[in-house]
């Protein structure tokens, strides 16, 4: 556990998981229908035996227990999950990958994305634009990854011949893990019409130091052969450098050569000569001091170009009569010859800037977190909007030396970071998360697992990720593209908006069965309306089906032009509660006035089956007219367009013939104890129904009506 995974082991063991806004819903629903439930029973039941003793216990007990499984949907964990589901396809459709279901839900509750720069919000195709080294300051023409360009630099013809740039060259090949790889298009294409593609396999930032050589002449294989590798320093995100050891072609008193790329600043500070070339001489001088003056001059070289957007990487070497030991980097990285500066634009993506927009319509706030330099930084955040040119940036080092209260009081202004360690990310998760936000935070790397895990959304890349950050996270992204997050929170923020409304058409419903039910043995029928077996039937098939489909529902117009719901907030919060008792009683009242109609029309119940029957195909049909009106809590029924769910309708239709089966079919009829209606008792039980569609449609335009009058 002292090594560097265990380490991050150790941090990973120290993150504890909670339960997502959804799970913690679901139990919030659940104990409210459980207590429901068991309340009603036990009141019905003493109730009862208090009134007419235990004569009528069986009865009683029927009636009681009729109304616990009214109570309870059925249905509603099926639904749930398949809404869960279906919402994993969507977003695989959007280059989303869920890892966890739950998660589908908690993308819509996202108030604050910490996102990688690289790769991310830029398109991970580094291509070197500037060099400068102590006598040379030029500029490389080409795309991508092709080795062919020009170098152009004033008063100076081939500089990429001269020594001090060949040397630079060689370092930046040397100090190299990636490959530079072609292949030719083979098709049918004629032999001067067939292309070399270029590619690069390993970290795009190498790939563009290995296509910069390559338009000088100098490639990898060919290098290696004369200068093959014999040990390295690794690169670290903390030590932000790497070093190699090579042999040196020209050995006599130093057979080694020891080439170190990284961070500008960090490089620097060990350097104590400067490679230079007099006039009308070919050779490095190897012994020329550097200046704090040439050093202050580089420093100001290195800002300059990451404040036009460049990512910059400083370049040294040194000579060496021996093979350093491993572990020595900290000593032998010392006495170091600067080489020069190389600067090499990752261009953002193009449709990140509107998504950033979005994001800001949508109240969830961007933040940029990466290891370049703080200029580089801002300059990108500034071209997609993240962060305004005068905005503050925070380093790294500044997040260690700030206090817990100064970093909280930081942390709500600051948009953009830079030169930070996964450390300082889980840092800034777990104050965020202190603060009330919910965090989706993106990585790639294995020392990025512990702010993946402790992120209320853990998004891992799927080209670049390693495989531990992946295990860590909640969501892959398949392209590594910060659109995709939040396409990805659009389809979060429908899924909840869908289980809210199947949870509003279910225990609607529900609430108007048990009503009914109680109704009537107080209005002095001699039997409850509704079996435990129709209730199954109604709760599994007649809610189940259309809340299927109402899963399906597409977004609402405005679904990203809002903020994000509060994460904490109840499921029967915003009035969705309030909604479902009153619609309940509006089913129930409409339900026990057919009731007692058909009832009296039966002569007084003579054919107890008939009345019932009635009863239960009305309460089926209302279902499905408040499926329709439970589309949209503002827009009518007629404003939408009506096939826009086609798979409502196909619900409802299967639904109204099922219950018809039930009613029409002998073997079906006789199961479910149901009776044969007439036509006009069917059209009867399909007016009272329709009244429940009415009156939703109803209260959208009395909602409409009082919003415009508040408006005035």
């Amino acid at each position: 556990m002292d090594t560097e995974i265990g380490q991050i082991a150790t941090m990973l063991q120290t993150v504890e998981i909670e339960a997502t806004p959804l799970q913690k819903r679901m139990t919030q629903l659940g104990n409210v229908l459980v207590s429901g439930s068991l309340s009603l029973v036990v009141l019905i039941t003493i109730g009862g035996l208090l009134k007419s003793g235990w004569q009528i216990f069986e009865e009683i007990l029927e009636t009681s227990l009729s109304m616990a499984v009214a109570v309870v949907p059925e249905g509603l964990p099926a639904v749930v999950t398949v809404t869960l589901a279906i919402g994993t396809q969507k977003m695989i459709r959007r280059r989303a990958l869920i890892r966890k279901l739950p998660a589908v839900e908690t993308l819509g509750s996202v108030t604050t994305i910490c996102s990688d720069k690289t790769g991310t919000l830029t398109q991970n195709k580094m291509i070197v634009q500037q060099v400068q080294t102590n006598s040379f300051n030029f500029e490389v023409t080409g795309t991508g990854y092709q080795p062919a360009g020009e170098f152009k630099a004033q008063d100076h013809h081939q500089v990429e011949k001269k020594s001090e740039v060949q040397k630079l060259l060689q370092a930046c090949v040397l100090c190299n893990d990636a490959l530079l790889q072609y292949s030719q298009d083979n098709g049918r294409k004629k032999e001067k019409e067939k292309t070399v593609q270029w590619s690069i396999l390993g970290d795009p930032t190498e790939g563009a130091l290995l296509a910069l050589a390559g338009k000088a002449g100098i490639f990898k294989e060919e290098l290696e052969k004369h200068m093959p590798r014999l040990s390295e320093f690794a690169f670290s995100a903390e030590r932000k450098r790497m070093s190699v050891i090579v042999a040196n072609p020209e050995p006599g008193e130093f057979p080694y050569i020891m080439f170190t790329k990284g961070s500008t600043e960090l490089i620097l500070e060990r350097c104590q000569a400067i490679a230079w070339t007099q006039p009308n001489q070919q050779q490095i001088q190897h012994s020329q001091p550097i200046t704090n003056q040439q050093k202050q001059q580089i420093l100001v070289s290195n800002t300059h170009l990451a404040s036009i957007g460049l990512r910059v990487l400083g370049f040294a070497y040194k000579l060496l009569t021996e093979i350093p030991p491993a572990n020595t980097e900290e000593s032998s990285e010392q006495g170091l010859t600067w080489l020069g500066l190389v600067g090499m634009l990752d261009a953002p993506r193009e449709e990140v800037k509107q998504a950033v927009q979005n994001c800001r319509q949508s109240g969830i706030r961007p933040i940029m977190i990466t290891g370049d330099h703080p200029l580089t930084a801002m300059a990108i955040a500034t071209k997609l909007n993240i962060a305004n040119a005068d905005e503050q940036v925070i380093s790294g080092q500044e997040i260690t030396k700030m206090s817990a209260a100064e970093f909280e009081q930081t942390i709500k202004r600051v948009n953009v970071y830079a030169r930070v360690t996964p450390e300082h990310k889980l840092r800034i998760v777990k104050v965020l998360q202190k603060q009330g936000e919910f965090v989706a935070m993106t990585g790639d790397g294995v020392n990025d697992a512990p702010a993946l895990k402790q992120a209320d959304i853990g998004i891992a890349m799927g080209i670049t990720g390693t495989d531990v950050s992946k295990e860590a996270s909640d969501m892959i992204l398949l392209d590594d593209n910060f659109t995709t997050i939040v396409g990805a929170i659009e389809e979060g923020r429908v899924v909840y908006d869908n289980i809210r409304r199947f949870i509003k058409y279910i225990l609607g419903s529900n609430i108007g069965e048990v009503l009914t039910i109680a109704a009537a043995p107080l209005l002095g029928l001699p039997s409850v309306p509704l079996s435990p077996l129709q209730i199954l039937w109604m709760n599994l098939v007649t809610d189940g089906l259309p809340a299927l489909a109402l899963a399906l529902e597409p977004a609402e117009p405005d679904v990203m032009s809002r903020p994000p719901y509060d994460p904490q907030e109840s499921i029967f919060a915003r009035g969705l509660g309030v909604y479902m008792v009153r619609i309940g009683i509006i089913f129930a009242l409409l339900t026990i006035t057919l009731m007692l109609w058909s009832y009296d029309y039966d002569q007084n119940g003579a054919d107890p089956n008939h009345w019932k029957t009635m009863v239960f195909t009305t309460l089926c049909l209302a279902q499905m007219g408040h499926a329709l009106a439970v589309r949209s809590d503002t827009r009518l029924t007629i404003e939408m367009n009506f096939f826009s769910n086609p798979y409502l309708l196909m619900a409802i239709a299967l639904t109204t013939v099922l219950q018809m089966l039930l009613i029409y079919v002998a073997p079906l009829r006789n199961f479910f104890n149901t009776s044969v209606l007439s036509l006009t008792d069917l059209l009867i039980c399909l007016g009272f129904s329709m009244l429940v569609f009415v009156w939703v449609e109803m209260e959208k335009l009395c909602h409409r009506y009082f919003l415009a009058r508040r408006s005035r």
